[in-house]
């Protein structure tokens, strides 16, 4: 038997489908045109920048000092202070965020994980300001304690308060990461004999892999657009070094620096911040997109 409803009620429903579907529709449509107008508006300015300053200038040139009298536009030591921020960091949070993952999803206890997966994530609330006067008042005086030839402003410090912050973003994907991975996998390695830590390391961790990895992605695009902690404990000091007891400026703390001056719209000063917006987003990218290569890669699809 076949029900009809009267048409009344189809018209209704087709409306409240259409407002929906429209509703949907436009909240992708502001996604997409916000992305547009960002990009439209990063790299017009930068286009004009490069009118005034070579690319190879910009590229291959060994100082920055865009608000000097002697003016040079080489971003190389930005790109080197964030590489050592991001290599500092990374060192800190990926092993440390893996190891909490792992003791959670595989050691500890639900109560236990009720107790500390809270406080870990308790790291991710705290403004990034409250971490830069940590690491300059705490970590600082204690590496000066260790090092003595340490400068107050300086690479190291920064980057372990920054890999400090990005510890539960780690450890939360990943855990989730090892958590989904099939409970009939570790079971059937318990039922081989193998060690809870043999299950750990060698059944769950390959079939989390892809997961795990896109924790580590997400952490180092955050530890590369990270600003305060940077602009507050490595200084302010554009230099091309490796040495990460010395005082550094990354991109992010460059803009600021320029963005927060009085630095009159228009000018090739001002639009330097775009050129190094540009820069950093590229690096971002390329970071997410080698991320998405190697989750693939590594992704396993259980049924």
């Amino acid at each position: 038997m076949v029900f009809e409803q009267p048409k009344a009620n189809f018209k209704w429903r087709d409306v409240k489908e259409r407002v929906i579907y429209s509703l949907l529709l436009g909240a992708v449509l502001i996604s997409v045109l916000t992305t547009i107008g960002i990009i439209l508006s990063l790299f017009t300015e930068t286009f004009s920048f490069f009118k005034e300053v070579s690319l190879a200038e910009f590229l291959t040139d060994t100082r920055w000092t865009p608000l000097f009298m002697d003016r040079h536009f080489g971003i190389l030591p930005l790109v080197a202070g964030t590489a050592i921020i991001l290599l500092g960091s990374s060192i800190v949070a990926l092993p440390l965020g893996l190891a909490s993952a792992i003791y959670l999803s595989m050691y500890a206890n639900s109560r236990v994980r009720k107790v500390i997966k809270p406080l870990l994530e308790v790291l991710a609330g705290i403004p990034t300001v409250v971490y830069g006067y940590f690491a300059l008042t705490f970590v600082t005086p204690f590496l000066k304690q260790i090092i003595p030839n340490i400068n107050t402003f300086n690479a190291l410090s920064a980057s372990i308060v920054v890999g400090i912050m990005i510890i539960p973003m780690v450890s939360s994907l990943s855990e989730d990461a090892l958590i989904s991975v099939p409970r009939s996998l570790k079971e059937a390695g318990f039922a081989l004999g193998a060690t809870r830590y043999e299950v750990a390391t060698k059944i769950v961790l390959p079939a989390g892999l892809s997961g795990v990895i896109a924790s580590f992605i997400l952490a180092i695009s955050r530890a590369i657009g990270e600003t305060m902690i940077v602009t507050l404990a490595a200084g302010n000091t554009p230099k091309l070094t490796a040495n990460p007891f010395e005082s550094i400026q990354t991109m992010t703390a460059s803009i600021v620096q320029i963005s927060m001056g009085d630095t009159p719209q228009g000018t090739i000063e001002y639009k330097t911040i775009f050129a190094v917006g540009a820069m950093l987003f590229i690096i971002t990218l390329l970071i997410n997109i080698l991320g998405q290569m190697i989750t693939r890669r590594f992704r396993e699809v259980y049924e």
